[in-house]
């Protein structure tokens, strides 16, 4: 069965780490653009970091940005979220998801932007971050 699994995700205290990683199950990651998208309850779901399919090219959201880092293991088939300095605020469902538009661009403007969710053709189930003390 083709599909992404997300893990990594658990409770951990604000100023601390986790790292999530996308596994791609019966197709190659490297083949797609990969998103990092999350949402918080009674929120709208948001971009958070994106990837080309080739790795040269990533983005992060604002809110993210030096304290996220997105990176490919091609050997591995995986696409990792590294976060650090978490805090309350970062507490969603975070879920990964594979585009393969070759339009797609990586920044948070424009109709194909990696921040775009309709561009994305399959997800995965997400995975849980809780930032608490």
């Amino acid at each position: 069965q083709v599909q992404l699994v997300e893990s990594g995700g658990g409770l951990v205290q604000p100023g601390g780490s986790l790292r999530l990683s996308c596994a791609g199950i019966g197709f190659r990651l490297d083949y797609y653009n990969i998103g990092w998208f999350r949402q918080a309850p009674g929120k709208e779901r948001e971009g958070v970091s994106c990837v080309s399919g080739s790795g040269g090219s990533t983005y992060y959201a604002d809110s993210v940005q030096g304290r996220f880092t997105i990176s490919r293991d091609n050997a591995k088939n995986t696409v990792s979220l590294q976060m650090d300095s978490l805090k309350p605020d970062d507490t969603a469902v975070y879920y990964c998801a594979s585009a393969a538009d070759p339009r797609m661009v990586m920044h948070s403007s424009g109709p194909y932007s990696c921040f775009t969710a309709a561009l994305y053709q399959r997800w995965g189930q997400g995975t849980q971050v809780t930032v608490s003390s």
